[in-house]
């Protein structure tokens, strides 16, 4: 019996522990049969280094930092060494400082919103550029999303990020398209995550979700949005793209 994934060579991006959407992501790829590479930066980079070897099969993990040009510029040859080519991408990265989260949106520094953008919004166009030339025709990228489409207590400008993700996304999908590449994300509902943590206030999301979400969720279970990526990143979705997949139990269906 094959696999979604066999014979694919994918980075994912954002494996910071177990707990991490992208780590379950990166398990399920390789149960599928694909061949895994991880990245890392930072004081994270030891850490993402020590997970992967946690995996079914232990990943090479490259060093990039989003936000660098100079990483960017070298991470063609940074997977270059592991792997010839890409099938697939997972973007899982984001970040705001603690003043563009839990305090509203009038009082935050251009500097700090800049960042908020820079590593959730803008880098999803910069690191799909950086693995422009090892994405093969038919290969898929894909991110992580949450709905921008309202406001949400505490979420302030990383909100804004993601609203600026989403329509990335479109954009990218636009331009890979030509080169037969595929650009969609999955809006999770909330996961108790590092990323969580910084949201003051989470139980508010986690108490929603209980009470609307007609399938029910669960918190502390990754694998439903692990499974919608590693779908989109197989072959069985060859003509989607610019599109959001919502895995959040029907959360975003539902009215009052």
């Amino acid at each position: 019996m094959t696999g979604l994934l066999d014979g694919k060579r994918l980075l994912v991006t954002g494996v910071l522990t177990e707990a991490s959407i992208a780590y379950s992501v990166a398990r399920l790829a390789q149960e599928q049969g694909g061949t895994v590479v991880l990245s890392g930066f930072g004081r994270g980079l030891s850490i993402t280094e020590r997970i992967a070897r946690r995996l079914p099969e232990p990943a090479p993990v490259v060093e990039l930092d989003v936000s660098s040009e100079e990483h960017l510029s070298a991470l063609h040859g940074r997977l270059a060494t592991h792997v010839d080519a890409l099938d697939g991408v997972l973007h899982a990265i984001g970040f705001a400082p603690a003043t563009a989260l839990g305090s509203g949106v009038l009082d935050t520094s251009w500097a700090d919103v800049g960042t908020a953008l820079q590593v959730s919004t803008w880098s999803y166009v910069a690191l799909a550029r950086a693995c422009s030339k090892l994405l093969t025709p038919g290969a898929s990228y894909v991110g992580l999303d949450f709905d921008a489409r309202v406001a949400w207590p505490s979420y302030d400008w990383m909100g804004v990020a993601k609203a600026g993700l989403e329509s990335a996304n479109r954009y990218l999908a636009r331009d890979l398209g030509p080169l037969g590449v595929r650009s969609n994300l999955v809006a999770a509902g909330p996961l108790k995550t590092m990323a969580a943590k910084s949201i003051p206030g989470f139980e508010r999301f986690e108490d929603a979700w209980s009470q609307r979400a007609p399938l029910g969720w669960d918190v502390k279970n990754a694998q439903p949005v692990a499974q919608a990526c590693v779908a989109l990143l197989s072959d069985w979705f060859p003509m989607t793209t610019g599109q959001i997949v919502y895995v959040d139990g029907g959360f975003s269906a539902i009215g009052v």
